[in-house]
């Protein structure tokens, strides 16, 4: 078995090398990375490196091979055309022959800028032919933990999701979904809609930074246009501010407040509880 992992020398690709190799030989394991120097930890653990960017597609020649197992994670460059790179991948993986090519998406009930791209490379993927598995990701714990800082910074945690609840889990989580898929066997066409176990709001988020912290961060819901404007100010560059806003605007929906029980089920595990997150994010 030859189990390739794009995009894996960043967050969530490291974690997935990590599953794997809890499991499975790193002579059996390729990481795929655009710089091998930010991946010679890996290296190093006996996992072959090979470099390619979805940008280029002429990286990818001779890459993939009949029988492989293929985790293609989403590209995060929102000013790029991502369906065009995720396509490099696909193409070279009908080419090749492989035996399942795995697809970090988003969930299916999940409308707006960003999973407009998810939407379009699941159809490239089933079009294909190749024997797929879609991972539909919901949010990360760690998307949101990211904003605790500036919340006890200003006093507030502010976001555009009115009183809407989602399902995140942590990347570990998701993780370890990906490598049961990559290691496993009889995920060949399917759709796993991955979330958290248990739904929560963005004011009991904050409730529960108030509590951990020792210090009141009260929840303030405002517009997606407001909430946009306020990303551009602190400097986030475009599009990032608007694909925000319609993640919350998601939440505000109701569209990320789904728990299948896929992600605990694949993991072998309960997922981790947001609480456990912001620990983990004040601690750091």
């Amino acid at each position: 078995m030859s189990i390739i992992v794009t995009g894996a020398s960043g967050q969530l690709g490291r974690l997935v090398i990590d599953q794997l190799l809890a499991t499975v030989p790193a002579a059996e394991v390729t990481a795929v990375v655009r710089d091998p120097g930010k991946a010679r930890d890996l290296a190093a653990r006996g996992v072959a490196l090979a470099v390619a960017d979805y940008n280029s597609p002429e990286s990818f020649d001779g890459l993939l091979r009949a029988g492989d197992r293929v985790l293609l994670i989403s590209g995060n460059e929102f000013h790029r055309d991502r369906v065009a790179q995720h396509k490099v991948v696909v193409g070279t993986a009908a080419k090749a022959g492989v035996a399942l090519l795995a697809y970090t998406s988003a969930p299916g009930n999940q409308t707006g800028l960003v999973t407009d791209d998810h939407r379009a490379t699941e159809d490239a993927i089933v079009a294909s032919g190749v024997p797929y598995s879609l991972l539909r990701n919901n949010l990360y714990h760690e998307m949101i933990t990211m904003n605790i800082p500036a919340a006890l910074e200003h006093g507030a945690l502010v976001r555009a999701a009115g009183d809407g609840r989602l399902t995140s889990a942590s990347r570990a989580d998701y993780a370890a979904a990906a490598a049961a898929v990559l290691s496993g066997d009889g995920h060949e066409d399917t759709v796993y809609e991955l979330s958290g176990d248990t739904a929560w709001s963005f004011a009991e988020f904050a409730a529960e930074v108030s509590r951990q912290a020792g210090r009141h961060v009260p929840y303030h819901a405002v517009s997606g246009e407001e909430y946009a404007a306020m990303l551009s100010a602190a400097g986030l560059p475009a599009p990032l501010p608007h694909v925000m806003a319609g993640i919350d605007a998601s939440i505000a929906a109701g569209e990320l407040a789904v728990a299948t029980g896929d992600l605990s089920r694949l993991a072998g595990r309960p997922t981790t509880p947001v609480g456990d997150a912001i620990a983990a994010a004040l601690a750091g």
